[in-house]
């Protein structure tokens, strides 16, 4: 499941490329048009520096920089972000962050930065920077070290002091993290982002309706401000209030990444006056599988409104798509076919907020492969344990930092499972995909892995189906278990998704699922405590009473 909207995130303000190219200059132009074709080479020659010595924007050193940081000249790199960094503002290493993250070479910034620092070593901007890139790697003790040492050069630096309340946040210190927010907003009353970070943290917290308020003075300050509003929509959500989150909801297709559609044939919200009969809609994929999964009980009362409903999603979901009721055409790919109305997975629930059908179908509205599952059944049918499916890990994803750092929230190593293993009366079963399932033989009991046959999404849908229980941390497993009808046990992590609401151990979503949420944060320990007398309950439950 993808987490970009999972919880909301921290504002800080970001250096933007326009602070420093500025110059539309055609040299400098056709050197930024080779970088985006790839060709590092052929933007220093563009870009090569004037034989006169004539002073150049900071622009051309840093599309310099750029050029020499995929070609992996860290010294030379270093020496033009220097020159593009004159200015008062951040220094421009910070603008390659992103892209660095992009090409999954993060690390490569670490070398690039000791470089830099070493020809500036009182730059509290280069601290800055080095501490970002640490806490995106977990590197949490020494990113704090670094910003107590900014701090020490400029206390009252805002960009530092985000910083530290990110990584204080990051590291479970929810306090200390709104003590900082605390001194900006005293420092700036006018300024909503101290105001936005502050309602984040609270959120974290489960205080929800100290964040509500804090949204209430921060959103007329920048009513139109997309980040902030969806953030808004995000604590709105996880307090329940359903209705007015989604609508605020929307306010995510003012930020990059969720929808290229029209927005002037964004399907309307589902009312007695919305005549949709023999009408195209056209549902899209904007995030991860589990959204998808968790939204496709939307697809059948779409369809009893006389829509035409056509899912244009991805190849690992076609399959289980088609099975949806009501569902007239799926694809993957190609081209952009014929609506009359479009409507992302994550807008549906906004359609249909005001009428009976707001939680959508009931469960289950998804079906496994017949053919497969019976496979599968066949395969397992010696097996007359308590058949337990295990999930520990989510998907990093490295390219994608708020899904990163969300991930190793929700995620826990194998091996805290172990307790699980000495459950007698019950056999273990490997859902895990990825370089997590490579945890498996940490496990103090057998643990069947099939899951090198499971390729799709609907692979691994009929297996579930012939297994009695799953234990998953927060990931797309909870939603296709859910959607199937499955008892599902859910181990989330302290600072929970919105979608699982506030202080519950059920949701409203699947209504088979039982929530077993950390205390203390990062600490699995009484998680999975509880996880155990669950399941020795579920397998007691089996055992066939006194005659």
């Amino acid at each position: 499941m993808s987490d970009s909207l999972d919880r909301p995130v921290l504002e800080k303000s970001s250096p933007k490329i326009e602070d420093i190219q500025s110059d539309p200059s055609d040299r400098l132009k056709r050197a930024q048009d080779a970088m985006m074709r790839g060709a590092p080479e052929e933007a220093l020659a563009i870009a090569r520096p004037t034989p006169d010595g004539t002073p150049e924007i900071p622009a051309l050193h840093y599309v310099r920089a750029r050029a020499y940081f995929h070609l992996r000249r860290y010294q030379d790199c270093a020496v033009e972000l220097e020159r593009a960094s004159t200015n008062a503002g951040p220094h421009a290493i910070s603008l390659l962050l992103d892209e660095a993250v992009s090409m999954r070479r993060r690390d490569d910034l670490l070398p690039l930065l000791k470089i830099c620092r070493k020809r500036k070593p009182d730059d509290f901007r280069l601290m800055n920077a080095g501490a970002a890139v640490l806490i995106q790697l977990a590197r949490f003790d020494e990113a704090e070290l670094l910003l107590r040492l900014s701090l020490q050069r400029c206390p009252e630096e805002p960009n530092t002091l985000n910083l530290l309340a990110l990584l204080l946040t990051e590291t479970g210190r929810f306090e200390g993290a709104l003590s900082v927010m605390a001194g900006l907003r005293d420092a700036d009353p006018q300024d909503w982002e101290p105001l936005c970070n502050m309602a984040c943290i609270l959120s974290s917290m489960g205080r929800m309706e100290e964040a509500a308020n804090l949204y209430r003075q921060a959103v007329p300050m920048a009513p139109q401000n997309a980040r902030l509003r969806l953030n808004h929509s995000i604590t709105m959500l996880k307090s329940g209030r359903m209705a007015q989150g989604w609508v605020e909801h929307e306010w995510r297709f003012g930020l990059p990444g969720h929808t290229s559609m029209p927005l002037d044939r964004l399907l309307p919200n589902i009312s007695p006056s919305l005549d949709l009969r023999g009408k195209r809609v056209l549902i899209t994929q904007e995030e991860g599988l589990g959204d998808t999964l968790m939204y496709l009980r939307y697809i059948p009362p779409l369809a009893r409104t006389g829509a035409i409903i056509h899912i244009w999603g991805t190849e690992t979901l076609a399959a289980i798509c088609e099975r949806v009721a009501g569902a007239s055409e799926v694809q993957f790919g190609g081209e952009t076919p014929d609506y009359d109305y479009h409507c992302p997975f994550i807008s549906l629930p906004r359609a249909f907020s005001g009428t009976p059908d707001a939680m959508g179908a009931p469960v289950p509205y998804l079906s496994a492969d017949r053919r497969k599952a019976e496979a599968w059944r066949q395969q397992f049918q010696d097996d007359h344990k308590l058949r337990v499916g295990l999930v520990w890990a989510g998907a990093a994803r490295p390219e994608d930092t708020a899904a990163l750092m969300v991930d190793r929230q929700r995620s826990m190593p194998l091996s805290e499972l172990a307790p699980l293993a000495g459950i007698e009366g019950a056999s273990f079963y490997s859902l895990q995909k990825d370089t997590p399932a490579e945890q498996i033989p940490d496990f103090p009991a057998p643990l069947v892995n099939v899951m090198p046959d499971c390729h799709t999404m609907d692979d691994t849908a009929a297996l579930m189906v012939n297994l009695d229980i799953i234990v998953s941390v927060d990931t797309s497993a909870v939603h296709l278990a859910g959607g199937l009808g499955k008892p599902v046990i859910m181990m989330d992590r302290i600072n929970n998704c919105w979608r699982w609401l506030h202080g519950r151990d059920d949701t409203p979503w699947y209504p088979q699922m039982r929530i077993v949420r950390q205390t203390r944060f990062q600490d699995w320990s009484d998680v999975v405590e509880r996880v155990q007398r669950l399941l020795e309950d579920a397998v007691a439950a089996r055992r066939p009473g006194p005659q």
